[in-house]
């Protein structure tokens, strides 16, 4: 975007902006004949009806129509999405976007009927294919399904996906040969039975990752769409700029707090650089942040969206079905260091506004009175939502069969009010950032207009978090309450203001938005659908062959054992993996092959790694590839908006967003980050978890200050240093305290039923097993641990599975109990060599000092730091 003299490209217009977008997002294509465009239109709503119809919780129609299971949903879902990528998106850039040549409607047509033909005939393939005797029919058409399933893939994500998934076809079937490593050789499959485990079964493209597509990933998809087209998106943005403008380098901060609410709305990291930043970063310039740096910010911001609870990118519902929690753990673990990443970030660009004495827009306020303003609010905030919930808990007490009637019409009327209150007030209008004036509104003007676009988010939240329902069933309800809202508002909204001629005619408008909410929803899923079915190919084939486990013991050699090598592996797997992935896919490829091995490699070492610890870290780095030069798509859409040079502009993003790349070490060594282990459903917990967040905050805050150079004046190199030593004490106390203290004592195993039945109830004990390996013959060890539960010691190894043979002064292990977490965990063992498999030492928790004891030296080396620079400090830190 520059040329060699050094000189700014220029920026996109409006109309390239958009096209760029759904070139990724949506699909290109916009055909000139008014009936094919209809077409299109058509499938993407009845697509919207379908995904609505089938989480229809109560399931009324039951009586009429046989309620559908996952292997018929699933088919269809992407039945939907093939043909729809076939019709929206070219086939090559040089390909017609104004009309579909007759070659893309036939594959069109013979992709979508080997898609529908698995929900047609799932009655007789779970007699034929999914018993193992696929029909030569069956077989042709499942492998003509995959071949246009990649080229859809092709044609919506880019070829990277297509090639990952023919390399992965390819080595299932061949299994052997001088590209494949020895490491990774197999007998390979047959081609009957590689389409059959790919196509016509449920554990290949109609899989866990399409399944979850299909129950999850739409809704939250579909209920973002709707929350845009009702104009929630230009509420969220002129919010952020009316509490924050203000500040100095106010538009950055903004743009920070901006894209974070945004990020509710879209779960794609082009569309919320582009839907933010055509307002955020010419006013970013404007202040004085360079082309590449207004973009970056940008790019820093969007991009986190998808780590923000409630609604995360696709990814972490895959989590839910990959590692068996709920939603709601999934939130609990990500919301911690996703809320501190967002706050860094703003106190990145505030340093950077210091640094260059950017001036605020408009009359200048202070951002620790803001910080106060915000805290008050979350107070406030919180203590409601609180009272919400005993009150409705007193209410379902006393007039339990009225609950719902009661609480759905108190809804209705609060809706009602808020949209009153909203009447009083004008429109909001999209802003011109380029204006030679720029007003900034007020908070008090802006807060009053939109408030009723926050109480379908509550009732998410109310659903997933209080209520513990189902993400489905969650996403159901607060779409249909946002449905409800998008075609009332805007008559209700007349009404209010004296213009009730109008308000048929702004009912007619609502309804049109709803339509077209509900096209740009299904449209926005076709990527999506494509990916999750494509990547279902690349499981299938790791739970084929050997791969996954081969692949991992590679991973485990090159990093010698330890496990800090080993995670930096993956994760430059991971950047390298996400530059033609996008994040969903991305994360399907590295969780499946990596995430156990992490969690094995970690028990080798001593150190228990929580299994939602070794996901998040393959998604935070899923997600830093849309930054990450030279393929940062979200980086090169920043930069055609900026007019910037798009890999400037994507180094920059990746070095403001270095506090994403240490998080996922940090929790991996310290899972009290994620708050695991830590019971919300006490005072206690609450209380640890927010002095968690409050120490994790002020720790981020200096890793920010040490990365950008910048304290209370400019950083020298020591000072740096030191702020980093700092921060990683403040993340991570227990690394020095288990250099000081051994967290446990060592005790013979011969007196292991003794050293149980001492334990406290709940106690975690530490057992190194180790013995041959039944893949390999060799010798292997791993860290079991034990919860101790039950009254005394015999019945406390009972309960864990364990089956202990004492011979002398050794402990031999028999194979555990079937069916529980011990078995799971020892089932690499070989049981029945000729070596037996061992107890080889027992370790048990023992007292020591408090690990926040590192805190005070960690504070007197910050004031130190403090002390020194107050000298040079010529302008204030706030």
């Amino acid at each position: 975007m520059t040329d060699q003299d050094g000189r700014e490209g220029r920026q996109f217009t409006d109309e390239e902006l958009q096209d760029l977008v759904a070139s990724t997002d949506s699909g290109a294509r916009a055909p000139a004949n008014r009936n094919v465009a209809l077409l299109i239109a058509g499938l993407a709503l009845i697509w919207s009806l379908f995904q609505l119809w089938i989480a229809q919780p109560q399931l009324w129609f039951a009586e009429y129509l046989s309620v559908m299971n996952s292997s018929q949903t699933r088919p269809i879902h992407l039945t939907f999405a093939i043909v729809l990528a076939f019709l929206a998106y070219p086939a090559f850039k040089s390909s017609p976007r104004d009309r579909i040549p007759i070659f893309d409607w036939i594959l069109m047509g013979v992709a979508g009927l080997c898609s529908f033909y698995i929900f047609l005939f799932s009655d007789e393939l779970a007699l034929t294919a999914r018993s193992g005797l696929p029909t030569q029919t069956q077989v042709i058409i499942g492998a003509v399904g995959i071949l246009l399933l990649l080229e859809a893939s092709r044609r919506a994500l880019g070829p990277a996906l297509t090639i990952v998934g023919s390399i992965f076809l390819l080595y299932a079937y061949l299994g052997q040969g001088w590209l494949i490593p020895e490491l990774i050789e197999h007998e390979g499959l047959s081609f009957t039975a590689l389409i059959n485990a790919q196509w016509l079964d449920t554990g290949g493209v109609f899989g866990i990752p399409l399944g979850v597509s299909t129950a999850f990933v739409f809704l939250f998809v579909l209920f973002g769409s709707l929350l845009d087209k009702a104009g929630a998106g230009n509420y969220f943005i002129k919010l952020a700029f009316a509490g924050l403008g203000h500040l100095r380098g106010g538009p950055a901060k903004a743009a920070v707090v901006g894209s974070a609410m945004t990020g509710l709305i879209s779960g794609s990291s082009i569309a919320n650089v582009v839907t933010t930043g055509t307002f955020t970063i010419p006013l970013m310039k404007r202040v004085g942040f360079t082309s590449e740096q207004a973009g970056s910010v940008e790019v820093a911001s969007s991009v986190n969206g998808q780590i923000m609870p409630p609604v995360m990118g696709a990814a972490a519902f895959l989590m839910v079905e990959f590692i068996g929690i709920s939603y709601v753990e999934v939130i609990k673990h990500a919301f911690i260091p996703a809320v501190i990443s967002y706050i860094a970030l703003i106190y990145i660009v505030h340093l950077e506004a210091l640094k260059k004495d950017m001036p605020a827009l408009g009359k200048a306020k202070s951002l620790s009175g803001m910080l106060v303003k915000f805290f008050i609010g979350f107070a406030v905030a919180g203590a409601g939502f609180t009272a919400l919930i005993y009150g409705v808990g007193a209410l379902r007490d006393t007039v339990p069969s009225l609950t719902g009637p009661i609480m759905m019409t108190l809804l209705a009327a609060v809706y009602v009010w808020l949209v009153a209150i909203a009447a009083r007030k004008p429109d909001l209008e999209v802003d011109d950032p380029n204006a030679e004036e720029i007003s900034l509104p007020e908070v008090k003007d802006i807060y009053a207009t939109g408030l009723h676009y926050v109480l379908p988010i509550v009732v998410l939240v109310w659903f997933l978090m209080v209520e513990r329902q189902s993400p489905a069933r969650s996403a159901f309800f607060a779409t249909a309450l946002m449905i409800g809202i998008i075609v009332t508002q805007r008559p209700l909204k007349a009404l209010f203001r004296g213009e009730g001629a109008r308000m048929m005619e702004e009912f007619k408008g609502g309804f049109n938005d709803l339509v077209e909410g509900l096209i740009a929803g299904a449209r926005n899923m076709i990527g999506i659908g494509v990916a999750t079915a494509a990547a279902g190919i690349i499981v299938a084939t790791v739970t084929r062959t050997p791969i996954g486990t081969e692949l991992a013991g590679l991973v485990e050699q090159l990093s010698g054992g330890y496990l800090f090598v080993m995670l930096v592996l993956i994760g430059l797997f991971s950047l390298i993996l996400g530059m033609g992935l996008p994040t969903t896919a991305n994360y399907i490829v590295v969780s499946s092959l990596m995430a156990s091995v992490v969690v094995s490699l970690g028990a080798q070492e001593g150190l228990i790694v929580p299994l939602i610890a070794a996901h998040l870290f393959v998604f935070y780095f899923g997600i830093m590839a849309d930054v990450t030069p030279p393929v940062g798509l979200a980086s090169f859409a920043a930069a055609a908006v900026s007019g910037g040079d798009p890999i400037k502009t994507g180094f920059t993003a990746f070095f403001y967003s270095l506090r994403t790349v240490a998080l996922p070490f940090l929790f991996i060594f310290n899972p009290t980050l994620i708050l695991y282990g830590v019971d919300l459903g006490t005072w206690a917990g609450i209380g640890q978890a927010v002095f968690v967040f409050i120490v994790a905050t002020f720790a981020m805050l200096l890793f920010a200050a040490a990365t950008q150079g910048y304290f209370l004046a400019k950083s020298r190199i020591y000072e740096s240093a030191a702020l980093l030593l700092v921060a990683f004490t403040l993340f991570v106390p227990n690394v020095w305290l288990n250099m000081v203290q051994d967290p446990f004592r060592d005790v013979p195993p011969t007196q292991f039923e003794t050293a149980v039945g001492e334990a406290e109830d709940g106690a975690q004990l530490r057992l190194l097993i180790q013995g041959p390996d039944f893949n390999s013959g060799e010798m292997t060890e791993t860290t079991l641990v034990l919860n101790v539960e039950g009254a005394d010691g015999v019945e406390r190894i009972a309960n864990s599975g364990l089956l202990l043979i004492p011979e002398g002064e050794a402990v031999r292990l028999d194979e555990p109990m079937f069916g529980t977490a011990t078995a799971e965990s020892l089932a690499d063992f070989d049981f029945y060599a000729d070596t037996p498999v061992q107890l080889a030492s027992v370790r048990v928790p023992q007292a020591r000092m408090p690990e926040q004891v590192f805190y005070l030296p960690a504070l007197l080396l910050l004031g130190l730091v403090m002390l020194l620079q107050r000298r040079r400090q010529t302008k204030p830190a706030f």
